[in-house]
């Protein structure tokens, strides 16, 4: 189940280990470092857009920040069939 306790959560600990403050990440994204703020204290979410932007920025899974996986990493891309 989601919990945007949990999202906060993992997302301050992503920008944490990329040594980024709430401004670059919201530059990033194009949102206000209080939406960033406001995030991680798990006091609100975001639009998909935005969290597909947060994930791609951090080369993270969507199901790691949503709680779904402990695993952080990218699932391994499958070419297309031909």
């Amino acid at each position: 189940m989601f919990s945007k306790e949990l999202y906060g959560q993992r997302l301050l600990e992503i920008r944490n280990l990329h040594n980024e403050t709430q401004s670059d990440l919201a530059k990033s994204v194009g949102t206000a470092i209080s939406s960033i703020s406001e995030m991680e204290k798990g006091k609100k979410t975001t639009t998909l857009e935005r969290f597909a932007m947060i994930c791609e920025h951090y080369h993270v899974s969507a199901d790691y920040l949503l709680g779904l996986s402990d695993d952080p990493k990218l699932p391994p891309v499958s070419p297309p069939e031909t």
